[in-house]
């Protein structure tokens, strides 16, 4: 089969190698999409899983059933698929609490194992999630990363009428932006430099659009009463902006970590204003489990605009252009190949 295999730090080879043996509770998806996200380029750049390669990156894929192995049931082939990556023991405390990064036998697919940018994938069966009908192969490459923003709502604890503020306004931050609305947060603020980016968090729906960064202090007190936001979702990964959301959130306000930074990077904050002021920090990276199955009821409900996510697509022959151009170019939101 095809396969993208990152061999070295930004450095792509297109191969041609065996088709991944299905095991008896394993499937075999024969991949249509896979989307290239902010972990992707972490890999691609040398910052993340560097003693995993030669690897074929990819974890956000959707495909059909090509193969299924004797023991598997409740699946068929042909059926449209994506799969929680997240494979960890299923016994452990950890992964019994749905906590599976944490378990010491974790691997993601695409990202510690082979993943989907190649023709053919193996995945557990239980780590398989079906598709709504009505889902196309393109949205359900999306599922993966709505899960991973179902699971940070989770983590925030969101409640009626809090506000929110989102800080940065890629992919992800706009998805946050889209599932505090639907949760009923109000106002809902997104920080975001890029004008077409900022553009879009307004047709999306967000209450205020801050672009300029000498206005953000100025422009969160006027939308909540001089308090600062219930909750700030830092969706970047930039120490600097980790510390500028502890000063934007209220006394008694939270910060949702989830943008990754790169490795041996740390924040400071006050230790005796964090005690004084009660606020709360809590980190959240990846969807799993329920995460996945409630992604995809979403999206197949239509409650997320994914939409603007899927205008740009390459080949998997030119995956080292996409790469290129999505570590370089702000005016792309999400670049997906196509496998298939």
């Amino acid at each position: 089969m095809k396969a993208a295999v990152l061999v070295a730090p930004r450095q792509f080879e297109l191969r041609d190698v065996p088709v991944p043996e299905c095991g008896t509770g394993d499937v075999l998806v024969k991949v249509e999409r896979c989307g290239i996200c902010g972990t992707d380029l972490h890999i691609y750049h040398g910052n993340y899983s560097l003693d995993r390669l030669p690897l074929i990156p990819g974890h956000e894929f959707s495909g059909t059933i090509a193969e299924m192995g004797s023991s598997v049931s409740g699946l068929h082939i042909g059926q449209a698929v994506t799969a929680d990556i997240n494979l960890g023991c299923r016994s452990c405390f950890y992964c019994r609490k749905n906590e599976i990064l944490n378990c010491t036998k974790m691997v993601q697919i695409g990202i510690h194992v082979d993943g989907g940018m190649a023709e053919y994938v193996r995945v557990p069966a239980h780590a398989v999630v079906p598709l709504p009908a009505a889902m196309s192969l393109q949205e359900g490459a999306m599922v993966e990363p709505l899960s991973c923003i179902v699971r940070a709502f989770r983590k925030s604890q969101l409640r009626l009428a809090e506000s929110v503020l989102v800080i940065g306004a890629g992919p992800i931050g706009q998805m946050h932006l889209q599932l505090a609305l639907r949760a009923g947060a109000a106002p809902v603020i997104v920080v975001e430099p890029n004008v077409q980016r900022a553009q879009l968090a307004k047709e999306l729906g967000a209450d205020v659009v801050i672009s300029d960064a000498s206005q953000v202090d100025a422009a969160v007190r006027a939308a909540t009463d001089g308090r600062g936001v219930d909750v700030a979702i830092e969706s970047v990964g930039s120490p600097e902006l980790y510390e500028k959301a502890f000063t934007l959130i209220r006394p008694g306000g939270r910060v949702i970590a989830f943008g990754l930074a790169k490795p041996g990077q740390t924040f400071r904050i006050s230790a005796l204003d964090f005690v004084l002021r009660e606020q709360g920090l809590q980190g959240s990276v990846a969807g799993m489990g329920d995460d996945m199955r409630e992604a995809a009821t979403l999206l197949g409900y239509k409650r997320i605009d994914v939409a603007p996510f899927l205008t740009t697509i390459y080949r998997i022959d030119d995956v080292e252009h996409a790469f290129a151009r999505l570590a370089e170019d702000k005016s792309v939101l999400k670049i997906q190949l196509q496998v298939a």
